[in-house]
């Protein structure tokens, strides 16, 4: 099958300034770079910072350091998701226009209590998101808006969360192409989407107004993302971002999850787990060419070794 017209092509690398980038994001940004050279496109930086407590602007100017000791160039101005918050309600009162949102007030002890009341065995018998993350009940599901409404107003936290069973009705069945490659001209298959894996994601909480799945999705949009190329650890999550994309009217980009860094461990290079970063290895003396190396990357192209 064929690709749309490469023509145009625009990609794009979203990491959060929460700590520095480690080999792993070195591939996800080298490929995507590489790709939008190759096909004569562009490739975007995106600052993904909407986690205020955790994002530090010493971690943004080693993200622009580390890109640029890459060798990867982007174009002014980088997009910060943080000066983007109004952006991202605009597109929660769409949805709470159209009912597909409703606003959650459980705590995680909550949620756990519920779990045990409605397995009977614990929360190992209750079905996990794809993150190994419990799903979430429902408790808040059925509230009532006057309900919801008195204990807004009365300060209590809570979190916006979107109807997955209604908005899936709403959409029918989903899909998204995925490529062979992060080539645009590569040959791509249609994957079938579930968002219902998920539960009822949270799009928002009451002192960010926005979440990774409602954020990246409306980014794209607005920046005119053509080539969603990223790693396969967020593969299942593009079932959430189709329905989102679906529901908001949003276009349909391509996508390529490409694979994952391992460490000696089998675990995926996380900045949670203190993997090496890139300061470190440059520190160390290693060159661009040696990350391309570790990494598996010829030297002047990514499209055959991904």
């Amino acid at each position: 099958m064929a690709s749309h017209d490469q023509g145009g092509s625009v990609f794009r690398f979203a990491p959060s300034p929460n700590g520095y980038l480690h080999l792993g994001h070195a591939l996800s940004a080298l490929i995507n770079a590489d790709a939008a050279k190759d096909c004569g496109g562009s490739v975007l930086l995106r600052i993904e910072d909407i986690d205020l407590a955790r994002c530090r602007p010493k971690f943004e100017q080693a993200i622009y350091q580390d890109l640029a000791w890459l060798g990867i160039e982007w174009p002014e101005p980088v997009r910060r998701q943080s000066d983007h918050f109004a952006f991202y309600r605009e597109s929660l009162e769409r949805l709470c226009r159209r009912n597909l949102l409703y606003p959650c007030f459980c705590s995680r002890a909550d949620i756990n209590r519920a779990l045990v009341s409605s397995a009977g065995k614990g929360d190992a018998a209750w079905p996990r998101d794809p993150d190994g993350v419990l799903l979430y009940p429902g408790t808040c599901r059925s509230l009532s808006r006057a309900a919801a409404a008195r204990r807004i107003s009365e300060g209590q936290p809570h979190v916006l969360r979107l109807r997955v069973d209604d908005a899936s009705q709403a959409v029918g069945n989903l899909s998204w192409r995925e490529h062979t490659s992060s080539c645009p001209a590569s040959t791509w298959h249609l994957v079938g989407a579930n968002p219902k894996i998920w539960g009822d994601v949270i799009l928002a909480r009451k002192d960010v107004p926005t979440s990774y799945h409602l954020a990246v999705v409306v980014d794209d949009a607005a920046q005119g993302v053509t080539h969603v190329v990223r790693g396969l650890d967020l593969r299942e999550a593009t079932a959430i971002h189709r329905l989102l994309q679906r529901v908001l009217d949003l276009p349909e980009p391509e996508y390529h999850h490409h694979r994952l860094i391992l460490d000696e461990d089998g675990r995926k290079l996380a900045k949670s787990i203190a993997s090496t970063s890139l300061r470190q290895l440059r520190a160390q003396g290693l060159l661009p060419a040696d990350i391309r190396r570790r990494i598996g990357l010829h030297p002047a192209s990514t499209i055959a070794a991904h």
